[in-house]
């Protein structure tokens, strides 16, 4: 037969045990979600609002605008100062547009097209094509 003592013994380290394990282990800290990038779209407008000039990236609203191939964007000038859209890579330029003035291109092809205003060289923007 088995001590009474010794049994006694084993229960309490059996409950120490299991009460060591459980009270070092530390609560989980749930992951941060990352922001979905914008779903692509068929058509989108960019516009040029008022004191774009003073604007840098924030000139072309929204900036970056995404789109998916065979896209077209309109970009629309609220500003009542000339602006011009001109593609870094020379795949597009509006000319001159005053206000109200809208300039229109069509994307046939992927990947990351970056422009500016001619006229005012901070303004930049980007239109990613999906």
């Amino acid at each position: 037969m088995v001590p009474a003592r010794l049994v006694c013994l084993l229960a309490v380290a059996a409950f120490i045990t299991g009460c060591g394990s459980s009270s070092n282990s530390s609560p989980s800290t749930p992951s941060p979600t990352p922001t979905p990038s914008p779903a692509p779209t068929s058509s989108a407008t960019v516009n040029i609002p008022t004191n774009a000039r003073t604007l840098g990236a924030s000139a072309y609203v929204p900036n970056p605008v995404t789109v998916s191939q065979g896209a077209v964007v309109m970009w629309s000038n609220s500003d009542s100062t000339t602006h011009d859209v001109v593609a870094d890579g020379g795949a597009f330029d509006s000319g001159r547009m005053n206000q109200n003035g809208t300039f229109s291109f069509t994307f046939a092809q992927k990947g990351t097209f970056t422009y500016h205003c001619s006229i005012h060289p901070t303004m930049i923007g980007t239109v990613v094509v999906q």
